[in-house]
């Protein structure tokens, strides 16, 4: 269905501008419902008139005769007038409609002996003169300038601004009108030139000496305007130059043949950055990988390191367990062999009082051992399950060690990354958006250094110490082995329950006792007890 096809009232001619704003912003939310193919138009306000394809400079032409036809319907006048501002303004800049040959042959100016040498106000300028003024407050006043503007706009010369020029008596009556800095504004220009020759209201026509009236007069502004000694030629020597279309064409392919070797440059510099930072990442990779690699070797010879102390830890342990058995099993022995004596002697009623006496006595001293024995092996069970809390306690400082390298790893992984980040980012450019990411890695960069610094000294102080703690395990357990050895023969035993031992300190050194040094005074006492009681 056609936009026209909508109900609708009649309007009065001061109601127009309104009508037609709400056409314009209906015609910019169905943006391309004028379009029949690439190049080819139509008008939505005649769908049942003879002429339904138009190209977009006839479209134009067809909307602007619309809306200025005295004998149309203001109704139509209004949605024509819409469309107008809605093709100059939104369509010509969405569709990017460039401007073709047969379009320059059409807008060239109607002056004799025009080429492409002839010199034009650059940017380009349009004239307006015989601007209606008046008298008041002793200085001349006229319109505004975005008044005129807007006025210029909904025929369709899309100005840019105006600039309304003024003396020392007020308002000259004339005006600059500034178009777009592009062939599409030479366009407009020509057009606007086009318009005001096409009612006898160009530049020659404003010089002739009849009266003009209250028409106004416009055309482009040359190098005569330029080199003119009037507020016009002030104006325009102080705002723009003289320029040819040749001379223009030239500049602007100058400007593209060096903006196409600065990209290509640009570009090849970028190539050229990107391979190295490539290059770089791709060591950084192989450093990584050789890291990871060494990581895993130290890892997996810890953990052979660990299970062999823990075999040679068991082994010992059952070694000594073997041995007390051998002692509980000789002792047992002995007291059965004790009791059969007695026994012998009880049913020989041989025994004296000294025979019987003595066999008392060494029937005690045999329970005593046999309970220094048990003690004994209380101790041994007591100096395991101490033995087991270290080992613990060491593998504890094993897992904490190693922890300690992951976050090593991983603190260096993340500078490593950083540092492919912070070079990747200076080769971005030196825009202010960049130069504050680069701080930003700069700053981290340093922050993780300086924790993978702490962590080096945290991680050397743990390894030191977990040696020194597993070569304090070993030697205790090497002086316990070797105590035990000396100490567990038949002879009879006396040993304290470790549970019941205080807690030891080093006098010589004023501090609590190490395992090993314990360990050590222990198989001391045990020594003196022993000689004591031979």
């Amino acid at each position: 269905m056609s936009m026209s096809s909508e109900e609708e009232t009649d309007i009065s001619e001061s109601e127009m501008e309104e009508y037609a704003d709400t056409w314009y912003q209906k015609l910019k939310e169905s943006y391309g419902k004028e379009k029949i193919s690439g190049k080819v138009y139509r008008c939505p306000f005649c769908p049942g008139k003879k002429q339904q394809a138009y190209s977009f400079h006839d479209l134009v032409q067809h909307s602007w005769g619309v809306s200025t036809a005295s004998s149309r319907k203001v109704n139509d006048k209004g949605k024509h007038l819409g469309l107008s501002r809605y093709l100059n303004n939104d369509l010509l800049r969405k569709d990017s409609i460039p401007m073709s040959d047969e379009m320059k042959t059409e807008l060239q100016p109607t002056h004799h002996g025009n080429d492409v040498d002839e010199k034009y106000a650059f940017p380009w300028m349009g004239i307006v003169a015989n601007l209606p003024i008046e008298w008041q407050d002793g200085r001349y006043v006229g319109k505004s300038g975005s008044g005129l503007r807007d006025e210029l706009t909904s025929k369709g010369f899309n100005p840019q601004r105006v600039h309304p020029l003024w003396n020392y008596k007020g308002h000259s009556g004339k005006a600059v009108v500034e178009f777009e800095n592009n062939w599409n504004g030479f366009a407009n220009a020509i057009k606007f030139q086009k318009n005001f020759e096409s009612q006898q209201q160009g530049k020659r026509d404003y010089l002739s000496p009849p009266d003009k009236g209250d028409k106004l007069y416009g055309w482009v502004a040359k190098a005569d305007d330029y080199n003119s000694s009037g507020i016009i030629g002030d104006y325009l020597r102080k705002t723009v130059d003289l320029k040819s279309i040749s001379e223009v064409e030239a500049e602007e392919k100058r400007k593209t043949n060096s903006l196409v070797s600065n990209l290509s440059n640009t570009i090849e510099a970028k190539r050229r950055s990107l391979m190295e930072i490539e290059s770089k990442c791709n060591e950084t990779s192989m450093s990584i990988k050789n890291v990871m690699r060494q990581r895993d070797e130290m890892v997996q010879e810890y953990n052979e390191d660990l299970q062999r102390m823990a075999k040679n830890a068991h082994d010992q342990l059952e070694k000594m367990f073997k041995e007390q058995e051998k002692s509980k099993s000789y002792f047992e022995a002995r007291r059965k062999e004790l009791e059969l004596r007695e026994k012998e002697l009880v049913e020989r009623e041989a025994l004296n009082d000294n025979q019987r006496q003595e066999l008392h006595l060494l029937k005690q001293m045999n329970e005593k051992a046999a309970m220094e024995q048990k003690k004994l092996d209380e101790s041994v069970l007591v100096l395991a399950e101490e033995q087991k809390k270290a080992k613990e306690t060491l593998r504890q400082k094993n897992m904490e060690l190693q922890k300690k390298l992951d976050l090593k790893q991983a603190l260096e992984l993340e500078i490593e990354r950083l540092t492919g980040a912070m070079q990747v980012t200076k080769h971005m450019g030196d825009g202010q958006e960049v130069k504050k990411k680069l701080d930003e890695i700069e700053e981290s960069l340093k922050e993780k250094k300086e924790e993978l610094e702490a962590l080096e000294a945290l991680n050397q102080t743990l390894v030191v110490k977990q040696q020194m703690a597993s070569v304090e395990l070993n030697d205790a357990r090497k002086e316990l082995i070797d105590g035990m050895k000396e100490n567990t023969s038949r002879a009879l035993i006396s040993v304290k329950r470790m549970g019941e031992l205080e807690d030891l300190r080093n006098n010589k050194l004023g501090r609590e006792a190490t395992l090993s040094e314990g360990i050590t005074y222990l198989l001391q006492q045990l020594k003196a007890s022993k000689a004591k009681k031979r």
